[in-house]
């Protein structure tokens, strides 16, 4: 039996007047995943957490927590549930303890030992009786992930948590969202713009454009479904050029400097390298190109495309 959804929106739809913010959204998230969730910026992604948060009622459709409605079993729901949405707000004149404290008393109380357990997971627990005025705009993150790690959530819903953060302060955010995947056995939803961090965190992702559904799956099945596009470095790209434009199952083929560029299938590339080789061709670097990057603006410029000629025939 397949295990129940952790999230699930079922023809979720959001419209302010005229506008549909977000609109037949179908999301479904398991239980120990790290599922990104991406879209440029207005596609509607920070809508949709405060639809399954349950801080926006949806124009149409529903939102299902753990195999149930959240409507009906709003508080029931919600208790299993952490989220930072957006800026995490503290007292700056109280220390990280005293902040997690409040919080925790304001949802009927904690254990002292678990504030400490969140601040230790987060990597806070030599500055917990620091005023929160002295800490960085990366521990703050970190702190309103502990916040929001408070009860032991089953689902940890992050939103663009590394928003002004320095290339280190990423690096540790993005370690501490996978231990709480694979360490504290947490499902975690993560709403980034950062394509990088997703590619390197999530194992599944879902991507809107324009409040729609584009795509949603496993991130390298999805990454790598199509042709790559492989970067390779020769000593000869005149003759290496030739030899490629030449293969039927080789397309664009481009040319920079001794580098060249071409689409070739996956099964196809070690005989490539091989061909090149024995037409004594030196082959000093031969990649995939391929990246998350590429592979989301590909799949939103094209749906922005669709949406134009959408409009026009209408």
């Amino acid at each position: 039996m397949a295990e129940t959804p952790v999230l699930r929106t079922i023809a979720l739809g959001k419209r302010y007047g005229k506008r549909w913010a977000v609109r037949n959204l179908e999301l479904t998230v398991r239980p120990g995943e790290v599922f990104g969730f991406l879209g440029p910026n207005g596609a509607g992604k920070s809508t949709t957490i405060r639809m399954a948060l349950s801080l926006v009622a949806p124009t149409t459709g529903r939102v299902e927590l753990f195999g149930k409605p959240l409507a009906g079993n709003r508080h029931e729901a919600l208790a299993r549930i952490g989220g930072l949405v957006e800026r995490p707000d503290f007292y700056l004149y109280l220390s990280a303890r005293r902040n997690l404290e409040i919080v925790a008393g304001l949802r009927g109380g904690v254990p002292k030992r678990e504030i400490d357990e969140v601040l230790s997971t987060v990597g806070l627990e030599n500055r917990a009786d620091d005023r929160v005025k002295t800490f960085s705009h990366g521990m703050k993150q970190r702190l309103g992930i502990a916040q929001a790690l408070l009860g032991h959530p089953e689902l940890v819903i992050l939103d663009e948590p590394t928003t002004g953060l320095d290339p280190q302060g990423i690096k540790q955010v993005r370690e501490l969202i996978r231990r709480l995947s694979s360490t504290e056995g947490m499902t975690v939803f993560l709403s980034s713009h950062l394509l990088h961090e997703i590619e390197q965190t999530a194992t599944s992702m879902a991507i809107i454009n324009h409040g729609e559904l584009v795509v949603q799956g496993n991130v390298r099945d999805l990454v790598y479904e199509r042709e790559p596009v492989f970067r390779i470095d020769v000593d000869v790209p005149e003759k290496a050029v030739t030899l490629l434009g030449a293969l039927k199952y080789v397309k664009e083929v481009v040319r920079d400097g001794p580098t060249i560029e071409a689409r070739i299938p996956q099964e196809r590339a070690a005989e490539v390298n091989r061909l090149l080789v024995d037409c004594s061709v030196g082959v000093r670097a031969y990649a995939p190109k391929r990246s998350l990057e590429e592979f989301f603006l590909a799949i939103t410029e094209g749906a922005t495309a669709d949406e134009r000629c959408r409009r026009r025939s209408s």
